[in-house]
C-alpha cells in the first residue's frame, strides 16, 4: 500500500486469485508512512494525547486504503467493497493502542463474498462493544487482523504480503547471506516474532496456532514463493537453529537494593500490569547482606510510564533506588532443533565472548536462548551468531 501503483498492482493480484475460483478478504494496512504522519501531528499538539483520541486518528489511515483499493479493484472491472473493523464486527478488549481481538462477527462478509464480491477489511482496528469506541491492535496489527479473520472464515490459507521474498534466518539487512526459508514451525515463528524479527506480528502467529490457519509470508513485488508458517513436522528438528534476531526497542530498569522477602516481587510486577505495561525478561540477584536487585525490560515507548511511576515502585518494596538503561539490545537463537540438541548455549556464549561482548540478562524458552547486550555490538553479534550456526549462504 506504498502508493497508488502498488495499490493497483494488489488489485491485479487479488483480481487473479479470484478468476482461480478463491473467494477473497483483502486486509489492508495504511499507506506507506501515514501512520506515522497521523500520530506524528498529535505529538505536535500535545504528546501526551489521550490514548483514546490517538486511536481515532491512527485508525484513519486504514479507512483511507480500503477505500482505495476498493476503488481499484472496481476499476478493474471486479465486484468489491470495502469495511471498517467496526462494520465487520471485530470486537475487541478496552486497551487502546494495543487492543486484543475478541470476537468477530463474520455474517456481513460471508454475505458479500456470497454476491461474489471481494471484500477489503481495514486492519489494525476493531471496536470496544460498551463504550462504542474505535480501537487500535498495536504495531503489526493488520496481519493480526488478517490472520484473526482467516480463521473466523475457516480460510484454506492467509497470504502475507510485505517487502520481503519471505522469513530469512536472520534480517537480510543485517546479515547480507541470510538464507530463505521454505517453512517454519508456528512456534518458531512466534518466537522469531517475539524477539524482533519484523516479517510477522507475533500476536498474528499466536492466532495463526491458536486456529492452524496456514500463513504464507510473500513478496508483494514478485511472485516468488515466500515462506509457509505452519505446524512442527519431524524433519525440522534437523536444523539445529531457524534464525537469529536482535531487538533494540526495549530497555532495562533496575530495582536496587531491595529487601529479600517473600511477596517483594509480585508487589512489582502487579503495579506495573495495572498500567498494561508488558515485561518481557526478568532477573533476581540476592545479595549477601539480604538485599534483592531486581531487573527486568520494558518495551523503550514504556519507559517514560516506568519513570513516571518510579517513586510508586521504589516505595512499594522499600528499594534504595531504581535505574534505567535505553542502550540495550537483546539478541536471541530460536530453532526446534534445540529440543533435541545441547549445546547451543555454550555455543552462544563462547561465541559472543570471542567478541567480546558482556551478558547482562539471559532468558531461555525450549527452543530459545535469549541475551541482552550493549545496543552498539547487536549487528556484529547477530552477524557472528548466523556464521557459528551456519545459518548464511555459502557464497556469502
Amino acid at each position: 500500500m506504498g502508493d497508488v501503483d502498488r495499490i493497483q498492482n494488489a488489485a491485479r493480484k487479488v483480481i487473479a486469485k479470484h478468476k482461480q475460483g478463491f473467494q477473497m478478504v483483502v486486509v489492508v494496512s495504511a499507506m506507506a508512512g501515514e501512520t506515522n504522519r497521523l500520530l506524528a501531528l498529535a505529538d505536535a499538539i500535545d504528546s501526551r494525547a489521550s490514548a483514546r483520541e490517538r486511536d481515532m486518528l491512527a485508525s484513519a489511515g486504514e479507512q483511507v486504503s480500503i477505500a482505495l483499493m476498493a476503488i481499484a479493484l472496481q476499476g478493474m472491472g471486479q465486484e468489491s467493497i470495502s469495511f471498517t473493523g467496526p462494520q465487520v464486527g471485530i470486537i475487541t478488549d478496552e486497551v487502546f493502542g494495543q487492543a486484543r481481538i475478541k470476537s468477530i462477527d463474520d455474517s456481513r462478509i460471508r454475505a458479500e463474498l456470497d454476491k461474489g464480491k471481494v471484500v477489503v477489511v481495514a486492519g489494525f482496528q476493531g471496536l470496544e462493544p460498551l463504550s462504542g469506541d474505535i480501537t487500535t491492535l498495536g504495531r503489526g496489527g493488520s496481519d493480526t487482523s488478517g490472520v484473526a479473520l482467516a480463521a473466523a472464515l475457516g480460510a484454506d490459507e492467509c497470504e502475507i504480503y510485505t517487502d520481503v521474498d519471505g522469513v530469512f534466518t536472520a534480517d537480510p539487512n543485517v546479515v547480507p547471506g541470510a538464507r530463505k526459508l521454505d517453512k517454519i514451525s508456528y512456534d518458531e515463528m512466534l518466537e522469531l516474532a517475539s524477539m524482533g524479527a519484523k516479517v510477522l506480528h507475533h500476536r498474528a502467529v499466536e492466532f495463526a496456532k491458536k486456529y492452524n490457519v496456514p500463513l504464507h509470508v510473500r513478496c508483494s513485488f514478485n511472485d516468488k514463493p515466500g515462506t509457509w508458517v505452519i505446524e512442527e513436522v519431524p524433519e525440522m528438528e534437523r536444523l539445529l537453529v531457524s534464525g537469529v534476531t536482535s531487538n533494540t526497542n526495549e530497555a532495562k530498569v533496575s530495582l536496587l537494593g531491595v529487601p529479600d522477602h517473600p511477596g517483594v516481587a509480585a508487589k512489582v510486577f502487579e503495579t506495573i500490569a495495572a498500567k498494561n505495561i508488558l515485561i518481557d525478561m526478568i532477573i533476581q540477584n540476592v545479595a549477601a547482606d539480604g538485599l534483592n536487585d531486581i531487573s527486568f525490560t520494558v518495551p523503550k515507548k514504556a519507559l517514560d510510564d516506568i519513570l513516571d511511576m518510579q517513586d510508586e515502585l521504589i516505595r512499594a518494596v522499600e528499594a534504595k533506588e531504581m535505574v534505567a538503561d535505553k542502550d540495550i539490545a537483546k539478541v536471541s537463537v530460536i530453532g526446534v532443533g534445540m529440543r533435541s540438541h545441547c549445546g547451543v548455549a555454550a555455543k552462544m556464549f563462547s561465541t559472543l565472548a570471542a567478541e567480546e561482548i558482556n551478558i547482562e540478562m539471559i532468558s531461555t524458552s525450549e527452543i530459545k536462548i535469549s541475551c541482552l547486550i550493549r545496543e552498539e555490538q547487536a549487528k556484529l553479534a547477530v552477524q557472528r551468531l548466523c556464521k557459528a550456526f551456519d545459518l548464511v549462504a555459502e557464497e556469502a
